[in-house]
């Protein structure tokens, strides 16, 4: 049967760093977030807002991919009932086992690394 893992947690939290792991160790699908975000900023047709865009992308590709039966693991603050309950949506629509996680703690190292990241200047 085939999982789709929905992390979620703050921005900070260590999320991405678990995710992008446990994607490694299985070999599974990740669909982070912030990454869908970004790339619709950046396209040509970009929208003075993304909204729910960028989550709405990653449900498509995430049912898309388990219904071809890979593991997928979803990245992303998921702090609203509305978004946790869609991604449940896709896991049960194509049928896999829906296993979500929750990152509680910010680690100091991340927070750091954090304020960098928001310094940089995207490409």
């Amino acid at each position: 049967m085939t999982r789709l893992i929905v992390f979620a947690g703050l921005p900070g939290s260590g999320k991405s760093s678990i995710a992008r792991g446990v994607a490694k160790q299985l070999g599974a699908v990740w669909l982070r977030i912030d990454s869908i975000e970004q790339a619709i900023r950046e396209s040509a047709l970009a929208p003075a807002s993304v909204d729910d865009a960028g989550y709405r992308v990653a449900y498509a590709v995430a049912e898309d991919n388990l219904r071809l039966g890979r593991d997928v693991i979803g990245d992303s603050v998921n702090d609203w009932v509305l978004t946790r309950n869609a991604w449940r949506d896709v896991g049960l629509r194509a049928g896999a086992k829906v296993v979500e996680v929750e990152i509680l703690r910010r680690r100091p190292e991340i927070s750091a690394a954090l304020q960098f990241r928001h310094k940089r200047p995207r490409i």
